[in-house]
């Protein structure tokens, strides 16, 4: 587990809660250090905060990114402006959490990401129209071609295509993708929904139903 803060009491915090639950935990106090690591150790998540010096989290989110490194990134930072959390999931992050935190829920967003990333040890594959979702390898290929997609964003995707035509309220997608209650805000799932259709195309299988929520249809080739 990597965790890039600089303050170091937030840094020694997190370790601590971290390495409770088994984790073996790497600290980096700046961007530039942070992305470095990222790309030495490997780690299954990264806790990351925006707000660093050197080289700000975003872009070290950005730079893994444009990497094809798809680790999943938790951001951490006071701010809590909704413009933030919006860039910061379509830059690719898999989470966002604002300070004041409880460590105690920065511990259980982590083990979600990661759960979310390794997946189900075995499990057959998912066709909707051009859409084919292996999830034992973690790959999603729209007409053959492999389409890279966060923890979770794949994730939202299998749990819709695992209910073709069903609709699914924002908030059950909150609880049953994110594994957490709705406060964080309904806006999380609408930017996740964007960046899958975004990297689908017009492959993507998701519909909105408008004043509802989601659901998951076959689009046909050609």
């Amino acid at each position: 587990m990597l965790v890039v803060e600089d303050e170091p009491s937030i840094a020694d915090l997190l370790r601590l809660y971290l390495s409770r639950e088994g984790f073996g935990v790497h600290v980096e106090r700046d961007g530039r250090g942070g992305l470095a690591a990222a790309r030495s150790l490997k780690p299954v998540a990264v806790v990351l905060d925006v707000g660093l010096s050197e080289m700000d989290g975003t872009e070290v989110c950005r730079r893994l990114r444009a990497d094809g490194d798809w680790v999943p990134v938790l951001f951490c930072t006071a701010r809590d402006d909704e413009i933030d959390r919006v860039l910061g999931l379509e830059l690719g992050a898999d989470d966002y959490i604002t300070k004041p935190f409880s460590p105690r829920e920065v511990v259980a967003r982590v083990k979600a990401v990661v759960r979310r990333a390794d997946g189900p040890s075995a499990s057959p594959l998912l066709e909707l129209g051009r859409v084919v979702v292996d999830r034992d390898a973690h790959k999603v290929r729209v007409d053959g071609q492999e389409v890279e997609l966060t923890a979770t964003e794949f994730d939202l995707l299998v749990h819709l295509m695992r209910h073709p035509g069903r609709v699914l309220s924002r908030e059950q997608l909150l609880s049953e993708v994110w594994g957490y209650a709705a406060v964080v805000g309904t806006r999380t799932v609408d930017v996740h929904v964007a960046q899958v259709r975004a990297k689908l195309g017009d492959a993507s299988p998701i519909r909105t139903v408008r004043g509802v929520g989601y659901s998951a249809e076959a689009v046909a080739a050609g």
